[in-house]
């Protein structure tokens, strides 16, 4: 018995202004199944059930990259995408697999997931992602990774001051680093705008929306990278979660 993904074309449309073609339907109905089954052997999810796994998981990957319903305009023409921390591939999953045009870097530091995710992109034929196995801290000092994005992705990993540290200094001038949150406080806002001067950024924007199925809030944070970000960031692995900025 296969687990059917609802289509919510009508949902997509209304909140998106986007639906999936037959095509793509079909990719995130196999990457369901693939999930699911790779979930025996790794731990890649607690979101199994059809509906969740819709909204949690690919509705909120892309709602991300579309406030105002409208696809931001750092994914236009073959931007280059990079999503840090991926995990079992969101959001940079199905972002890959709406953005066809995009150039998607999947980073995760646990070499067990990144295989799992290579094995995803070859059985759905997506060709425009590619993987890495490394930490933010890291590759935000790689002359190949440092100010080489047009849109930094992150989603569940860390607060927003760590994650504005490990996605700024990866963004070109210019650059957009979306992140991705549950809830969301005015005095969060003053400590991460402090934060983001120090690296070379600005909050753009704070968008707060309703989950379509579920009702619950959560919050986007965009960050737009507007000087240099200064050498010494990424600070050292572990340093940016233990002293946060």
């Amino acid at each position: 018995m296969t687990n059917l993904l609802p289509e919510m074309a009508e949902t997509w449309q209304q909140t998106l202004n986007w639906q999936p073609n037959q095509q793509q339907q079909q990719q995130f109905q196999q990457l369901y199944e693939l999930i699911l089954e790779g979930n025996r052997q790794l731990n890649l999810t607690r979101i199994t059930e059809p509906e969740e796994f819709w909204e949690k998981h690919l509705w909120d990957s892309l709602r991300g990259i579309t406030p105002q319903k409208q696809i931001i305009p750092s994914f236009s023409g073959n931007a280059s995408v990079i999503d840090i921390g991926t995990g079992a591939g969101f959001p940079g999953v199905p972002v890959a697999i709406t953005m066809g045009k995009c150039k998607i870097t999947l980073v995760d530091s646990t070499r067990k997931k990144i295989n799992f995710i290579n094995e995803i992109l070859t059985k759905l034929t997506v060709t425009n992602a590619k993987t890495v196995i490394g930490r933010a801290e890291e590759i935000g000092h790689h002359p190949q990774h440092r100010e080489n994005y047009d849109v930094a992705l992150i989603r569940a990993v860390g607060s927003a001051i760590v994650c504005a540290e490990y996605t700024l200094p990866l963004l070109k001038h210019g650059g957009l680093a979306v992140i991705y949150r549950g809830n969301w406080t005015e005095e969060e806002t003053k400590s991460l705008q402090n934060a983001v001067k120090k690296l070379g950024g600005k909050i753009s924007a704070i968008d707060e929306f309703i989950t379509p199925l579920t009702n619950s809030i959560r919050h986007c944070l965009y960050l737009q990278k507007i000087v240099k970000t200064p050498d010494n960031f990424p600070r050292p692995v572990g340093i940016p979660t233990q002293k946060p900025l």
